[in-house]
């Protein structure tokens, strides 16, 4: 092999990028806005030649060339500068002047991108827009048989459980014999999964607690917020309003000298501990917070260097099977908080998950399975994990509920399920398909970003920067210039509007079976589906 290898950057012609630049030089009043907002410098201010021909009127006279400069607008044909489709051009130009296209051909990105021998790392989801669960239908209408319900009028308890649920003689036998009952949390079913502050910006991440504290305080809607890994900042620690947060502790433990050294100070326990073992974007694998992210700030919250990359080991290091798992980690964090606290584990979506959940249902400690979805999204990850990798949500879901019902548990055990959640914008019909395939409640993290701060990520590739700090909305970025664009105050009213929003689109769908106290869990006879196959799988109706 040559030692001699160039590392020059590579270049494509302009039919093999995934985005093309349409540039109308006859609009366009060079103000450079395009050029400073672009977050991959795709685009920048050029010279251009343009010959003139002159043309004498007399009858003898030569012909004459001439040559006129003019200034516009170029794309960078470099791999590593390649335009992301983000549009961020388009929403600053004054003139409608420019404007990224998706290139219907061949993409030769995927053949050059791995130069210099590494892979490429992305954020956001899978590149694939379809999903099984907008497919489902809701075909259990109750008209003369049983009454329908008003949804608009009628009062209804959506409302979910968080902990382990022990029969009433299991609950007194529990407190006879140990003085303690499972912690029991009465929360709403749609949790905001784990992001953390790191990976989100300062204000993505402020607006998102002032809207979760808005929605408890003033809409009374019991709405939990998962930390993600990376700890949070001090001060929430100590505030009331730690009750209305899940707090994850992940492989890397980051930000859990933090947490242990708070305990004794905090006014509020928890909701919840979630103890993350994997995440449905890249099963198998640990967390990966990159350099570009890590200021002064978050290394002094996470108790790192600054300027490091911060990637999690793939698993907890000191448990190697779940029985240890269960005895170590649950245990111990339930213990931290004197047996007041629920603690349960989150994995990945895949065929092992029916072997974790026969484990925890054998021991009181555990108070449920987070299950991660293949479409579930990330901060950063490989692009082969993140598109090749991982196990349908919906299948997953079924098979854990369908065995706690051969056990007798499915009322015990809540089963939490996320990863590709209104991936296409229907957020309750997803939710509430899961909720009848067997799931307690349900755990969204990219629709949040979508939703609630104008996130450009699509399936399409589309941005995805989410890894590299350059996010061009502030969402993800740790960069001032960037997330100052970002107003906190918007976001947490976005995320009130979003739960108003989604509350109503629920009752809609739950009003025509006739709930209204409970969440109609594990209400499979309701769901139906126009490919055999899939009814098969998932044990629902089949319906053309």
């Amino acid at each position: 092999m040559s030692s001699n290898r160039s590392l020059e950057p590579s270049s494509l012609s302009l039919n093999d990028l995934p985005w093309q630049i349409e540039y109308n030089n006859d609009r366009c009043t060079l103000c450079g806005q395009c050029t400073a907002v672009c977050p991959v410098q795709a685009i920048a201010l050029h010279p251009f030649q343009k010959r003139i021909v002159k043309t004498s009127v007399s009858k003898n006279a030569e012909h004459s060339n001439a040559y006129d400069t003019f200034y516009g607008i170029r794309q960078d044909t470099r791999v590593e500068n390649a335009c992301i489709g983000c549009a961020m051009c388009t929403m600053v130009c004054p003139n409608d002047a420019i404007r990224p296209r998706k290139n219907p051909g061949l993409d030769r990105m995927k053949f050059h991108i791995n130069q210099h021998g590494i892979p490429r790392r992305r954020g956001g989801r899978r590149n694939d827009s379809g999903s099984i669960l907008d497919r489902i239908k809701f075909t259990r209408i109750s008209m003369l048989t049983d009454p329908a319900l008003d949804a608009g009028r009628h009062e209804f308890e959506m409302r979910t459980l968080l902990g382990r649920v022990l029969p009433p003689r299991e609950n007194m036998k529990q407190l006879r014999e140990k003085g303690w009952i499972p912690p029991v949390r009465e929360i709403y079913p749609l949790i905001i999964g784990g992001m953390s502050f790191g990976a989100l910006s300062p204000t993505m991440w402020e607006g998102l607690q002032m809207g979760v504290a808005y929605l408890n305080e003033e809409m009374g809607m019991p709405v939990r917020i998962c930390t993600g890994e990376g700890g949070c900042p001090p001060r929430l620690l100590r505030s009331r309003f730690l009750k209305y947060v899940i707090l994850q502790i992940a492989s890397g433990y980051f930000g859990w000298d933090e947490i242990i050294h708070a305990i004794p100070h905090m006014k509020e326990d928890p909701c919840a501990i979630e103890i993350k073992y994997g995440q449905g974007a890249k099963p198998g694998d640990g967390g990966l917070l990159m350099w570009h992210k890590v200021n002064k700030l978050i290394a002094a919250i996470r108790g790192v260097p600054q300027g490091v990359s911060l990637p999690s080991p793939p698993t907890h290091q000191t448990q190697y099977s779940i029985e240890e798992s269960v005895a170590k980690m649950i245990l111990s964090m339930s213990m931290a908080w004197g047996f007041r606290v629920p603690v349960y584990p989150k994995i990945s979506a895949s065929s092992t998950s029916l072997a974790v959940m026969n484990n925890l249902t054998r021991n009181e400690y555990a108070a449920g399975l987070a299950i991660d979805g293949e479409d579930g999204g990330t901060g950063a990850a490989y692009a082969v994990s993140m598109d090749h990798m991982g196990h349908p949500i919906a299948s997953c879901v079924r098979d854990n509920y369908l065995n706690l019902t051969a056990i007798g548990k499915q009322n015990e055990v809540p089963i939490f399920a996320g990863g590709g959640v209104g991936k296409n914008g229907n957020i309750a019909a997803n939710a509430a398909a899961l909720i009848m395939l067997g799931a307690s409640g349900i755990q969204i993290g990219k629709y949040v970003m979508q939703a609630a701060a104008g996130c450009v990520g699509t399936e399409e590739d589309r941005c995805n920067v989410c890894n590299l700090g350059i996010c061009p909305k502030g969402i993800t970025s740790q960069d001032p210039r960037l997330y100052r664009r970002l107003d906190p105050e918007d976001v947490a009213q976005r995320i009130v509007d979003i739960y108003v929003s989604f509350d109503t689109q629920l009752k809609k769908i739950v009003a025509p079976l006739g709930r209204s106290t409970s969440l109609p869990i594990g209400m499979s006879d309701a769901l139906g589906i126009d490919d055999k196959n899939i009814a098969d799988r998932l044990s629902i109706k089949y319906v053309v």
